[in-house]
C-alpha cells in the first residue's frame, strides 16, 4: 500500500467520538408531537457551540430510482415542516418534481445528537419563494441569480465572469427575479431522534404519524 493509503487508514482507525459529557435525553419527557423537540435540540446545540446547525442532508431519488444526497441550510421548521429552498431546474429541483419523498438528516456532534426526517416535500408558489430569497444575503441572492445550478461548467474563469456579473446585479437591484428559485417545504411522516452514548447504548425516539395526520405515535429504538 502507498504512504497515502497507510496515513489514510491509521487516520481513520485512530479517530474517537463523544469523548466530552454529553447531555442526557428521557424520552419518557419528550413531547407529544416532534417539532417542539426538533426546535429545543437545534437551540442546544447553537448554544454548545455545534458549528452551522442548520445545514442538514437532503436525500432524494432521481428518475431511475438511484439515490442522491447533498447538504444544504434549513431556513425554517413551522407547523407547515421543514423548509429549504434551490433552484426548481438543479438536480435535486428535477427529482423532487418527478418523486416528492425525501428524506433529511442533521448531525450535530458537539452533542452527539442527529435527526431524521422522512416525508412529502410540495414546492411552494411564486411569492413565497421569492419571499424566501428577499430576508437573505446579497451573497445568496447573487448565487440564485448566477443559475444553471447542476449544469456543466465548461471553466472556472467562466463561473467567475457570470458570478460577479450577478453580484454587481444583486447590489442594483435587491429585487431582481430569479424566476427558477423555489422554496420547499417537506411534510413529515416520520421523526427520529437519536442521542449519542459512550456505552453505546443510545437513545433513539422515533415519532410516527397517524394515516389521518391528526396525531403521532411515540416508539424506541434498538440502537
Amino acid at each position: 500500500m502507498s504512504e497515502d493509503t497507510d496515513a489514510f487508514h491509521a487516520t481513520l482507525h485512530s479517530l474517537r467520538v463523544w469523548d466530552g459529557p454529553l447531555p442526557g435525553f428521557d424520552p419518557d419527557a419528550a413531547p407529544a408531537e416532534p417539532l417542539a423537540l426538533f426546535r429545543e435540540w437545534f437551540l442546544h446545540a447553537a448554544a454548545a457551540g455545534q458549528a452551522e446547525p442548520h445545514t442538514m442532508s437532503l436525500a432524494t431519488v432521481d428518475a431511475d430510482g438511484r439515490p442522491d444526497v447533498r447538504t444544504l441550510m434549513l431556513h425554517d421548521a413551522d407547523g407547515h415542516g421543514w423548509h429549504f429552498a434551490s433552484h426548481a431546474t438543479s438536480a435535486k429541483g428535477r427529482q423532487l418534481a418527478g418523486r416528492p419523498d425525501a428524506a433529511l438528516g442533521f448531525y450535530w456532534p458537539a452533542v452527539a445528537r442527529q435527526v431524521r426526517v422522512r416525508g412529502r416535500v410540495t414546492a411552494c408558489g411564486p411569492h413565497e419563494s421569492r419571499a424566501d430569497l428577499a430576508v437573505r444575503s446579497r451573497g445568496a441572492l447573487a448565487a440564485a441569480l448566477t443559475g444553471r445550478q447542476s449544469e456543466v461548467l465548461g471553466s472556472v474563469d467562466e463561473l467567475r465572469r457570470v458570478s460577479e456579473a450577478a453580484w454587481e446585479r444583486a447590489g442594483a437591484e435587491p429585487d431582481a427575479p430569479a424566476p427558477t428559485w423555489t422554496r420547499y417545504v417537506l411534510d413529515p411522516t416520520e421523526v427520529e431522534f437519536f442521542q449519542g452514548d459512550p456505552a453505546r447504548r443510545h437513545v433513539r425516539l422515533r415519532y410516527r404519524r397517524s394515516p389521518d395526520g391528526t396525531s403521532w405515535t411515540r416508539e424506541l429504538l434498538w440502537p
